[in-house]
């Protein structure tokens, strides 16, 4: 069985933690805490009034994709607080997920930087809360600046199927990084 250890990122509130767990085949490790009077003055909670919780170090859960293929998933930290555990819980992975809310767009960008300044592989997924994909993905693209290579995702991180989706979507995309860096150029 191969193993493989994958990243779920974006802002304060986007999903990270319910994405895990809608596909973990275990009781995922969260690391949620409550929020309290003093953390609202550090999070920006006022597109999220009903927020109550809040991780503050990772998320874990573990899934099998088929007989052959096990995932490590970890959720990071939304919060600009947090962001020094971000290096830590990114060693050793082979992509990320990005999850971005269409409402609060720009909170995805610090993510995708992230990953862009330290080459690692990664995927969006446009996270639909109510179910409803309110812009086209090429619209999302667009208004992110993403490049066309990078593959984007309608994903509902409630529904363990779109999540596997959106997970198999980011493995066929580190495999295609894979085979264009093995291949020679053409030149």
């Amino acid at each position: 069985m191969t193993t493989s250890k994958i990243v779920v990122a974006g802002g304060f509130g986007v999903g990270k933690t319910t994405f895990v767990g809608a596909v973990s085949d275990i009781k995922p490790l969260t690391t949620e805490a409550m929020m309290t009077v003093a953390s609202g003055k550090l999070d920006d909670t006022e597109r999220l009034p009903y927020k109550g919780k809040t991780t503050v170090a990772m998320d874990f859960g573990r899934v099998a994709l088929d007989d052959e293929l096990l995932l490590y998933l970890f959720g990071t930290p939304g919060q600009e607080r947090f962001w020094f555990m971000w290096d830590s819980l990114v060693r050793g992975s082979i992509g990320a997920v990005v999850l971005a809310d269409t409402r609060r767009l720009a909170d995805a960008f610090s993510s995708i930087d992230f990953f862009e300044n330290r080459n690692i592989p990664y995927v969006v997924g446009v996270n639909t809360f109510d179910g409803i994909l309110h812009h086209p993905l090429e619209h999302v693209r667009r208004a992110m600046a993403i490049d066309p290579a990078v593959p984007i995702f309608r994903c509902d991180a409630r529904e363990r199927d779109e999540v596997k989706e959106t997970l198999l979507g980011l493995i066929e995309h580190v495999m295609k990084k894979v085979e264009q860096v093995a291949q020679p150029s053409m030149t």
